[in-house]
């Protein structure tokens, strides 16, 4: 499958569930869920790489606080099935990463997937504020 088929059904499931997906500027499908930003991202040479993310829901504003979310980011790794939870730069993103063979199978685990990067968000901002 091509960039360009990927983006397709991407989009023709997100519109079919009742999301409104958008390209963004990197190409990839972006789209709103409970308030928050997700993106499906498409990796050029993998067709069958899944991968929601939820970029930038927790600001690291000074590098205490960014020793906190390392903190924060594991444990929320430990408790949550498949859901990554990671610094990326000043940011905090949290992301679900699979193979899908066929690719189409990601319709099968994409409300799951949601699911657990909620739970995992949630689970990262628990152990945030039980550090204060």
């Amino acid at each position: 499958m091509t960039r360009e088929q990927l983006t397709a059904m991407y989009m023709e499931y997100l519109t079919a569930e009742g999301f409104l997906p958008r390209i963004d500027a990197d190409g990839d499908v972006a789209f709103k869920f409970e308030g928050g930003n997700y993106v499906l991202m498409i990796a050029d040479n993998d067709p069958e790489y899944f991968r929601l993310a939820y970029p930038g829901f927790w600001a690291i504003e000074n590098e205490e606080e960014r020793i906190r979310v390392h903190q924060s980011a594991l444990q929320a790794c430990i408790d949550i099935k498949v859901t990554k939870v990671y610094p990326v730069a000043n940011d905090t993103w949290a992301a679900v990463e699979m193979f899908c063979n066929p690719p189409e199978h990601f319709k099968s685990v994409f409300m799951r997937s949601l699911r657990a990067i909620k739970a995992g968000v949630d689970s990262f901002r628990k152990h945030m504020h039980a550090q204060n």
